[in-house]
C-alpha cells in the first residue's frame, strides 16, 4: 500500500469529493493521505479532515507565501494542536524566492521560528523550498541542534549536489508528479536520493502527473509517480511501494505516542 505524503484536499477543486476520495483510497492502493496546511485557516481544515476521516492525517504550518501573516496567535494554535494524535508534522514551511509573496527576511524569520516550534513539540518538519536552497541550508545549519525529529523536502526540485548538502541533516525527499513531465530531466536526482529516505506525494490538486496533466491532481495518481521511479531505477514497482511506505511511517509516526 502507498501513502500520499502531501495533499491539499481542502482546495475548492477537491473539498466536495473528500468523502469519495477517502472511501476509494484502499481500492486505489493507498493506505492514507497527509493533508497539509499552509496558513492558519488551511491548518484548521487539515485537522478537521483528519479528525473526520480515519485515513487522512494532518500537517500544520505556515507556508513562506503566507509568512507575513504568521503571528503569535497562529503559533499558539500550532502549539495547542500539535499533540493531536492525527497531527504528524509542522509544514509546509520554508522559503520561496520565486514568487516572493512575503518579504525574504520575513520568510527567513518565520521559517526559523517554526523549526524551533517543531522541535519544542517533538514533530518533523516538511519543507517547501523554491529558488532558495542556499539560504535554506544556512538556516538549517544555524538550527541544526533543533533538527531532532526529521526533515522532509516536499516536492524536491533541487540538484544532485544539493542532495549531498541536505544529507548532512539526514533529510528525507518526496517526489511528485513533476518527475513524469517530459522536460523534467530528474533521473539523476531519482537515483541520487538514498532509498531509505525516499517518499512519494501528489501535492494535489497541483502537479498532476502525465498523462493527466491539465486536470486536477488527486491521491490515486501517486501510483504514476511510483511507476516512474520504478522505471528509472529498473525495479518492480512493488519495491518502490514498500520502501516509500516504510520510509513515510518511519519519519512521521516515530515520534507520535
Amino acid at each position: 500500500m502507498l501513502i500520499d505524503s502531501h495533499a491539499h484536499l481542502s482546495d475548492e477543486r477537491l473539498i466536495g469529493r473528500v468523502a469519495e476520495i477517502s472511501s476509494d483510497l484502499s481500492k486505489e492502493g493507498l493506505e492514507s493521505v497527509f493533508e497539509v496546511g499552509f496558513d492558519l485557516s488551511s491548518s484548521k481544515s487539515a485537522i478537521d479532515l483528519a479528525n473526520k476521516y480515519y485515513n487522512i492525517y494532518a500537517i500544520i504550518g505556515t507556508h513562506p507565501h503566507d509568512a507575513k501573516y504568521h503571528d503569535s496567535e497562529v503559533e499558539a494554535y500550532y502549539l495547542q494542536n500539535a499533540n493531536n494524535k492525527k497531527v504528524l508534522a509542522i509544514g509546509e514551511i520554508g522559503l520561496d524566492y520565486f514568487y516572493d509573496k512575503s518579504e525574504r527576511d520575513v520568510q527567513r524569520d518565520v521559517f526559523a521560528r517554526q523549526i524551533k516550534l517543531a522541535d519544542k513539540v517533538g514533530l518533523p518538519i516538511v519543507l517547501h523550498i523554491r529558488d532558495a536552497y542556499g539560504d535554506a541550508i544556512d538556516i538549517l545549519n544555524a538550527h541544526k541542534d533543533k533538527l531532532n525529529h526529521g526533515v522532509l523536502l516536499h516536492c524536491y526540485s533541487g540538484s544532485v549536489e544539493m542532495i549531498k548538502q541536505f544529507n548532512k541533516y539526514d533529510c528525507y525527499y518526496a517526489l511528485g508528479g513533476a518527475i513524469t513531465f517530459k522536460n523534467a530531466k530528474k533521473d539523476d536526482v531519482i537515483m541520487a536520493i538514498p532509498e531509505n529516505r525516499l517518499l512519494v506525494e501528489t501535492d494535489c490538486p497541483y502537479m498532476t502527473p502525465v498523462p493527466y496533466r491539465g486536470q486536477p491532481n488527486e491521491p490515486k495518481y501517486v501510483n504514476l509517480v511510483v511507476d516512474k521511479i520504478a522505471s528509472v531505477k529498473g525495479v518492480d514497482r512493488e519495491i518502490i511501494e514498500q520502501l516509500t511506505c516504510e520510509n513515510t511511517k518511519r519519519l512521521f509516526f516515530k515520534y507520535k505516542k
